[in-house]
């Protein structure tokens, strides 16, 4: 959530910020619902301070034996009425925060403009792409070969885009996992293993809700949601607290299945493990004071690049344009990785600075080193996601022969198992 007097005193500038995301919003609405909400205040405030100084004047009255019961009454009537204003005050509140959910984030000074992925600039880019003696599989294709994930009875027990890992699959996957967590861990990150099911007060504070509903599977007779990514309750962990300075930066990573409707993708990438309903991730999560959150996400963004390095898989990062950044996101990195089955290169880790809107939306707060109690910068990105990682790995050391090397790394993880066939 943005700043109210921020908005109201840049008006035009947090349009301009908006619409080159290509978002439109009615930002008049604010500036009225501010003027009503800054009239009523104004009047409760004066009402108050007259029924104050009549209040005197009726002790001053009962001790000299005056009549009281006109000015009683009068007194009566103010009351009410300023009841009747904080009722109207506290609705005109409401329906302001209503609307200032709905505002995304203000885009960093150097994100690039632009309409949508196509403009999204490359940054970096590591490995060599595999050169192979024979046309390369797609993930899919493997998978069933060699009998290691279940689609059709995935969707049998659920819907389409479940799936079944077995065997050698739920082995590899379970050790990527555990690989990603330990590597995290060894730079310091705090493993947390957090509730699957949160509230509505958690997805509104990480800017889930009410903008994405859709997009969220509720649990409806229990008013919960299932999580979209662990970045929900683990930012949530201090909503509503103080954080003492000396215990900034705050580094969490986290491993949980996450859940998504994927509404409005159809059509889109149905094919095997690329955009499933269900699926398992290793999340990073910082809180950083607001000074050093930039250096963070160069900082977050190599830290989940390593683990493809170290997989030795081929990828690129990208920096997301302003008509492609998430709603909630200041500047965010997208790393892609390199799947020579599908000729392409796909989205594994989303890394972003989301600076104080998630922080303001969960009212997180830290004391400064004045002690002055401000927000601080919350950031996160997936390191990585980990059947995107699965699916890399089936289709960057396929053989000819149907079979999927082992990356050394995840050898230790795989009980020796040195080759998946």
């Amino acid at each position: 959530m943005l700043d109210l007097k921020f908005v109201v005193n840049n008006i035009d500038y947090v349009k301009q910020k908006t619409l080159q995301r290509n978002y439109e919003f009615d930002f008049e609405k604010i500036v009225e619902l501010d003027l009503k909400r800054r009239g009523l205040i104004q009047k409760v405030e004066e009402l108050k301070k007259y029924r104050n100084e009549v209040s005197k004047q009726v002790g001053i009255f009962k001790k000299e034996g005056k009549d009281i019961s006109e000015i009683s009454s009068k007194m009566r009537s103010i009351s009410d009425e300023i009841d009747n204003l904080d009722k109207e005050l506290s609705e005109v509140q409401q329906q302001l925060n209503d609307v200032m959910l709905m505002i995304p984030n203000i885009i960093d000074d150097s994100v690039p403009i632009g309409n949508d992925e196509n403009d999204n600039p490359e940054v970096k880019k590591w490995g060599e792409k595999r050169v192979f003696d024979f046309t390369p599989k797609s993930h899919w294709e493997i998978a069933e070969k060699l009998d290691i994930v279940d689609f059709e009875r995935g969707a049998k027990l659920s819907k389409s885009r479940f799936s079944i890992y077995k065997g050698l699959g739920s082995r590899l996957e379970r050790a990527l996992i555990n690989f990603m967590l330990d590597t995290h861990i060894a730079k310091g990150y705090t493993e947390i293993i957090p509730p699957l099911l949160v509230n509505a007060k958690a997805m509104t504070g990480t800017g889930q809700l009410p903008k994405f509903e859709e997009e969220l599977f509720k649990c409806e007779r229990d008013e919960l949601y299932l999580i979209p990514t662990a970045e929900v309750p683990v930012t949530n962990i201090y909503a509503d607290e103080i954080i003492d300075y000396d215990k900034l930066p705050l580094n969490f990573v986290s491993y949980t299945p996450c859940f998504r409707r994927e509404a409005g993708s159809y059509g889109k990438d149905v094919r095997g493990l690329i955009r499933q309903h269900q699926f398992n991730k290793v999340e990073l999560v910082k809180i950083v004071e607001p000074e050093r959150s930039m250096e963070e996400l160069e900082i977050l963004t190599d830290n989940a690049a390593e683990i493809l390095r170290l997989l030795g898989l081929p990828y690129r990062i990208i920096k997301l344009c302003s008509g492609d950044l998430g709603f909630s996101s200041s500047i965010t990195y997208d790393i892609e990785v390199w799947l020579p089955g599908q000729n392409c290169y796909r989205e594994i880790s989303s890394c972003s600075n989301f600076k104080d809107f998630q922080s303001r939306r969960a009212k997180i707060r830290y004391r400064d080193r004045n002690k002055n109690v401000v927000f601080p910068h919350t950031l996160n990105g997936s390191g990585l996601a980990v059947g995107r990682t699965f699916l890399a790995i089936l289709e960057n050391y396929q053989q000819e022969d149907g079979s999927v090397v082992v990356p050394d790394v995840l050898k230790p993880y795989m009980g020796g198992v040195d080759i998946i066939k």
